[in-house]
């Protein structure tokens, strides 16, 4: 019978069961809802039994024997996934499921050379890749939603290990015309009178704020934003400035603003780009080759998607970068 029942039917019943609504779960596993109905229409034809309820705008939930199903489908996936792993190692290749998280504001920089890369060449390995903040990152890899998360050190945990790839230090994007724009360096005292619109996300939030604490000064925050994108359009259109660690090449807003970096001198700690994993995770042959690239190309000296790591040099003059 599990022979016309899909691996991937398998997944969208199991998002779903564990999400309570087919919408939030299309959203975990950037899958339509139309195509995560249609397979668990598909597998309760197949089974014989109705696998939920449906709730008129307020999601589903499951039937009982339905929460049998759930508890068995994981179990078949859990062997699938095991089964790809026994065949990568005995056939020396790398093959199966990998469930990757990263830092929305890093995504569009890192994963397309970083992550697609590693999709091309290892073509039996089935990528899912997840964004959200650090904090949902964490959340994710403690309860095995992902595999592995590409983020910051901005807050670990005994049960979260994380290694460093490469430093980003802070600097300061003004637009154009911005009075600190022809500077070759500012001061954190420098920033103090002038308005700032901040990146306001979980932890990326507190460091930013924690680097005045440092300096003994305090931000004139006007505005504030989640979106990366709309924090630049804002610094593009003279609104403040703003501080940020990553370094995209683009250098203008999506409404066509130019942007400019500026070096942020002084002792300031900077953010160290990196990979986390659950500590109690086991590394499987997938894991290790995408642990692997990783290493083999982020460092300091080169960062997939990002400005050219010497525009960091203590010495250089203004350069033109983008925000984090």
């Amino acid at each position: 019978m599990l022979s016309r029942i899909t691996q991937r039917q398998l997944e969208y019943f199991v998002a779903s069961g564990e999400a309570g609504s087919i919408s939030a779960a299309s959203e975990r596993i950037h899958v339509s809802s139309p195509s995560i109905s249609a397979a668990i229409t598909h597998m309760e034809a197949e089974l014989g039994v109705q696998l939920f309820i449906r709730h008129h705008a307020q999601g589903v939930s499951l039937t009982a024997v339905g929460r049998q199903v759930l508890q068995e489908a994981k179990l078949i996936l859990e062997q699938m996934s095991n089964l790809y792993t026994i065949a990568s190692e005995s056939l020396n290749t790398v093959r199966g499921p990998l469930r990757i998280g990263c830092l929305h504001s890093l995504a569009p920089m890192i994963t397309p050379e970083l992550v697609f890369g590693f999709g091309r060449a290892f073509p039996g390995v089935r990528i899912t890749q997840v964004e959200g903040d650090h904090e949902q990152l964490l959340e994710k890899l403690r309860s095995a939603e992902i595999d592995i998360a590409l983020t910051y050190d901005l807050a670990t945990s005994d049960d979260i290990d994380f290694q460093p790839l490469a430093k980003l230090p802070p600097y300061v994007m003004v637009g154009d015309y911005h009075p600190l724009a022809n500077l070759p360096a500012v001061t954190m005292q420098d920033l103090e009178t002038h308005p700032m619109v901040l990146l306001d996300i979980p932890w990326s939030r507190e460091y930013f704020l924690g680097l005045f604490i440092q300096a003994g000064t305090t931000p004139n925050i006007v505005m504030r934003s989640s979106n990366l994108e709309t924090v630049r359009a804002m610094v593009g259109n003279g609104i403040g400035y703003t501080i940020a660690n990553a370094r995209p090449k683009g250098n203008v807003s999506q409404d066509g603003k130019r942007l400019s970096r500026i070096r942020l001198a002084g002792s300031l700690h900077p953010l160290q780009l990196g990979y986390a994993t659950a500590t109690n995770a086991q590394l499987s042959r997938v894991m290790a080759a995408f642990t692997e690239r990783c290493r083999m190309f982020v460092s300091d000296q080169y960062i997939p998607g990002m400005a050219a790591p010497s525009f960091f040099d203590p010495h250089a003059v203004r350069a033109t970068a983008s925000v984090e």
